[in-house]
């Protein structure tokens, strides 16, 4: 096992909503609960979060709640993905600020861009480490293994989170970096969770966790 702390299981969380969508508080509570007993950490603001139709005010509580519920028991991984790298900056130092732990970015889905560029600018700003996610499904781009092994050397950039379904992708991310000390892999393809981590991954974000 490696010797650090961006491995195991972690649950990206669906965010509880009153009629009024506003955070349902205690429902964050529980749910965190849940997570941290069964010795899960919770992932808050992506995908399975429906990050993106969530204001900035909605993300504040809910990190904050999360981190609130978490009570340093784990790690809390919390979301700053966008289209405007000034927003994505500010966020990650807002929920550092708050107490969030790793910070976890798509590219940018509506303009091309330079990807190893926008990774460096973002990763340099964020105040705590960032984890790289790899989700081509929803932002229609893949992100290239030589750009993510260019990034994989940058030293707040912790790991990658990847769930494209690909097994010769994920083959070749696992004989890239499942020896790296500082550099996980994470896998986000649920059905291929149990083999991936038979091949070096170094742990699963199930959406159906």
């Amino acid at each position: 096992m490696k010797n650090n702390p961006y491995q195991g299981v972690i649950v990206p969380m669906a965010t509880p909503l009153k009629e009024d969508y506003s955070i349902d508080r205690e429902a964050v509570g529980r749910l965190v609960g849940l997570l941290v007993d069964a010795g899960a950490s919770p992932f808050v603001a992506g995908t399975t979060g429906e990050a993106a139709s969530l204001s900035a005010a909605q993300k504040e509580v809910l990190v904050e709640e999360t981190v609130r519920a978490v009570a340093g028991r784990s790690l809390v991984y919390a979301g700053i993905s966008g289209n405007s790298l000034p927003e994505s900056v500010e966020a990650a130092r807002h929920f550092a600020g708050l107490g969030a732990d790793v910070l976890v970015a798509t590219v940018p889905s509506y303009y091309p861009l330079a990807v190893l560029r926008y990774f460096e600018d973002l990763a340099g700003a964020c105040p705590v480490p960032l984890i790289i996610y790899n989700i081509p499904a929803t932002t229609h781009y893949s992100i290239p293994l030589d750009v993510l092994d260019q990034l994989s050397h940058h030293p707040n950039i912790a790991g990658l989170k990847d769930s494209e379904q690909d097994r010769d992708r994920l083959d070749q991310a696992l004989m890239r970096w499942r020896e790296r000390e500082d550099f996980n892999h994470l896998t986000g393809w649920g059905a291929l969770s149990l083999y991936a981590l038979q091949k070096g991954s170094d742990g699963i974000v199930p959406g159906t966790g």
